[in-house]
């Protein structure tokens, strides 16, 4: 997995999944930018990763901010070769981690802001970018949520469906310049999923066939290699990353 030169965009990449990425894209030579709605915690990730790395804060969700934003990292960088589209997340009690039945519309409507919106805001900032390289990879970080039921993440686990369909869309009318892509994890262990398995680790590992939670480096391997040119035949695709667990018919 070589990407020395190429230049990234990792939203939500302050911390968990995106900070693991943006190092794995980065030790594999990228050069890469980081997105976050916080920016002091951007700069800090960035400054930590050094190999040139920067950081910016935006809210992902807003397009003018996004071309802003895109347009900066650009022309600092002398062009755009990747995008990673990390950005999302839930609030735990309201459209994460509730019942269908107790999910406000202020609630719904956030998870699609903050799942699907970011990632088509990025995505057309980010656009004409790749396409005058000629070429160039987006991932888009889903969830096995958007693939089967769970009973407590309708809001969120709709929204991620809705990603995973994008990807297929995009990867059509992109291609051949721009592959498109994007990754199904279960749990990891990060500070925004702790609700999922505080408490009680062990329990929620055991539905794992490889028995244990996954890691932001496990969806970040995968990642580097989607956006590698040893992927270059690949697109449309969502690929989980889930220990196993939906081949054991469930969610756990």
């Amino acid at each position: 997995m070589q990407l020395q030169d190429k230049v990234a965009i990792v939203t939500g990449a302050a911390r968990g999944i995106g900070e693991g990425i943006a190092r794995c894209l980065a030790d594999a030579g990228a050069r890469v930018a980081i997105v976050d709605l916080d920016a002091e915690a951007a700069q800090a990730t960035a400054k930590a990763l050094g190999r040139g790395a920067t950081g910016y804060g935006a809210d992902v969700s807003q397009e003018a901010a996004m071309v802003d934003v895109t347009q900066k990292i650009a022309a600092h960088y002398g062009g755009l070769d990747v995008l990673i589209n990390n950005a999302g997340g839930g609030k735990p009690g309201e459209g994460f981690g509730n019942p269908f039945t107790r999910v406000t519309a202020e609630a719904w409507d956030d998870q699609l802001a903050t799942n699907l919106r970011t990632a088509f805001t990025a995505t057309k900032a980010a656009i004409p970018h790749l396409q005058a390289r000629g070429s160039g990879s987006i991932v888009n970080i889903a969830s096995i949520a958007g693939l089967r039921s769970s009973g407590v993440l309708g809001a969120y686990g709709a929204s991620k469906a809705a990603l995973i369909r994008l990807t297929e869309e995009l990867a059509w009318q992109l291609g051949p310049g721009v592959r498109v892509n994007a990754v199904a994890p279960a749990v990891v262990r990060t500070r925004f999923s702790t609700a999922l398995y505080e408490g009680r680790e062990e329990q929620v590992a055991a539905a794992y066939p490889l028995g244990r939670l996954g890691t932001p480096e496990d969806v970040a391997a995968l990642v580097g290699f989607l956006v590698s040119d040893a992927a270059s035949w690949i697109t449309g695709e969502t690929v989980r990353v889930d220990g196993g667990l939906l081949a054991t018919g469930g969610l756990g």
